[in-house]
């Protein structure tokens, strides 16, 4: 073909746009904020520590991009994931990423006070123990959250009201707690509360977007 130099160069172009989306730090943590559900331009700066304007210039390149798509509720905009196959490209990166980058694992290891804190699940006997009421599932995030998606028999309680709320949790069962996925802190200060009044605690590595992608 004359042109197919052109037009592979072309095609290839195309897909890096998504990896160049995929190379910012913050926009990845904004991914990773909108797995947890739609959220207004204001949520998200606040919680991803950004002015409004430079959230909204992060977001426009994921719009671009067609990973996101907005809806105006009142004077705000909302954005939210264009569907569940940008969740699932998020947590493949960051998986491929801990499976190869030490400095990653080492900076994981900074999250946990105790090596045992942390722990990869197995789906079946987690679901299986808390099912039979063995363990104590907790999710800690923003209750809109937890309505949004949470993961099979988990409780709400988020940690701002964790303190307030510890008479809800039997101490004769393990609080298996869990937040945004492996790189929120919510879950760790969590169990850190935790284990300091009495309770055993342990941190699940998996959010909502974790549990549901394929492995």
């Amino acid at each position: 073909m004359k042109d197919a130099r052109s037009i592979k160069d072309a095609l290839y172009e195309q897909v890096a746009r998504i990896g160049k989306v995929f190379s910012s730090p913050k926009r990845l943590e904004l991914i990773e904020l909108l797995c947890q559900g739609e959220k207004s331009v204001e949520t998200l700066a606040l919680e991803a520590s950004l002015s409004v304007k430079l959230t909204s210039s992060h977001l426009c390149e994921l719009r671009l991009a067609h990973l996101v798509e907005t809806r105006r509720q009142g004077k705000n905009i909302c954005y939210r994931l264009t569907d569940k196959s940008v969740a699932d490209l998020w947590v493949q990166i960051h998986v491929l990423a801990e499976d190869r980058l030490i400095e990653l694992q080492l900076a994981l290891q900074k999250i946990v006070s105790q090596p045992d804190d942390w722990v990869n699940s197995d789906r079946d006997s987690l679901l299986k123990a808390a099912r039979k009421g063995e363990v104590v599932v907790l999710d800690v995030r923003p209750s809109e959250e937890y309505l949004n998606a949470h993961l099979p028999f988990a409780r709400s309680i988020p940690l701002e009201e964790l303190r307030q709320r510890l008479d809800e949790l039997p101490k004769d069962r393990t609080i298996v707690a869990y937040c945004r996925g492996p790189y929120c802190l919510l879950a760790a200060d969590a169990v850190l509360l935790l284990k300091q009044e009495g309770y055993s605690a342990i941190h699940l590595r998996e959010g909502v977007a974790e549990w549901a992608t394929s492995r």
